[in-house]
């Protein structure tokens, strides 16, 4: 009789530890990146501050197989709005696009020149209402990380000038305003999903690619890139977000929890950024590529219409 009431009182003490919380975080780079390493920083900050109670699975690209997933940013803001396994992704804002066009206001060419007016941007209360129309999608943003300035490689044509894209075929994300920005600098552009995109590169099918200066390093794409110029035609922000039902499940204390790990992830990638992306540049150099700084004013000009056409439609 004492051993027995002995057990009920311990699956009382037990059951408990079943209510925790376990949120799976996903994103596409390896995990030695920036983001992975930010990840690294709000998983930390969640637990020590939930006590253990929230405890969060990361899962870089080496690890996405095991939750059935390809290396696709697409599939895993799939999985957020479909209910599958991933909980968290963060992922640049126009892989967010296809779901909310607004989302991908960043992306307009040249409208951030420095690190400090992207800050300010992030900070704003128009982006926060853009990203609330997320919401329809089960996607709340709950903080961001940065991809940095986009500039563009090309695996025989060296970048000069404007000129020098001419024709060229060009992968970009499904962001429309990425799209229409390399067709308005003379190129061919055509969306491809980023795990495709080295297989894709090395047969030939493109002349090129356009992602921020430690993308391309931290992926190994001067393995098939011979010329990188920079032109940092626009600046790629990164929602942080959750399934929205996830998070209105958990208690206010919980997401307070959660905000304020997501801003020290914040201000840890935003630290690190410019320096990393000063030193990935000098390791493109020393990895052989060739890199040109072409005259921006001409690129400027040839995309003013892209941000006069997109910026009344996504303020609206």
């Amino acid at each position: 009789m004492k051993k027995s009431f002995l057990c009920l009182l311990s699956f009382f003490f037990i059951v408990p530890a079943f209510s925790d919380t376990k949120i799976n975080f996903a994103y596409t780079t390896t995990a030695d990146s920036l983001r992975s390493e930010s990840a690294k920083v709000f998983k930390k900050e969640v637990e020590k501050n939930s006590k253990g109670k929230i405890r969060i699975e990361l899962f870089d690209s080496t690890r996405l197989p095991s939750l059935g997933l390809k290396t696709s940013d697409t599939d895993l803001i799939e999985s957020i709005i479909n209910k599958g396994p991933v909980d968290m992704v963060v992922s640049s804002a126009g892989n967010f696009s296809v779901y909310c066009e607004q989302a991908g206001l960043s992306a307009l060419p040249f409208i951030i020149d420095d690190f400090e007016q992207a800050e300010l941007f992030i900070e704003s209360p128009l982006l926060k209402e853009i990203e609330s129309s997320l919401e329809d999608s089960n996607i709340a943003v709950i903080g961001h990380f940065e991809n940095g300035f986009r500039c563009i490689t090309t695996t025989d044509k060296r970048i000069d000038c404007l000129k020098d894209l001419e024709g060229l075929h060009i992968r970009t994300p499904a962001n429309k305003i990425l799209i229409e920005t390399m067709s308005a600098l003379g190129c061919h552009p055509e969306p491809l999903d980023f795990g495709r995109l080295p297989a894709a590169l090395k047969s030939g099918y493109f002349d090129g690619q356009e992602n921020p200066v430690q993308t391309i390093y931290t992926q190994k794409l001067y393995e098939i890139q011979k010329y990188l110029a920079v032109t940092n035609h626009c600046y790629d922000i990164m929602p942080l977000a959750i399934k929205k039902d996830l998070w209105e499940n958990l208690s206010e204390n919980e997401r307070k929890i959660l905000r304020n790990a997501a801003k020290k992830a914040e201000e840890f990638h935003r630290v690190h950024l410019k320096k990393l992306t000063d030193e990935c540049l000098e390791k493109l150099k020393e990895e052989g590529m060739t890199v040109t700084t072409p005259p921006l004013d001409e690129f400027k000009s040839a995309t003013r219409c892209i941000t006069e056409n997109f910026k009344d439609a996504l303020l609206k």
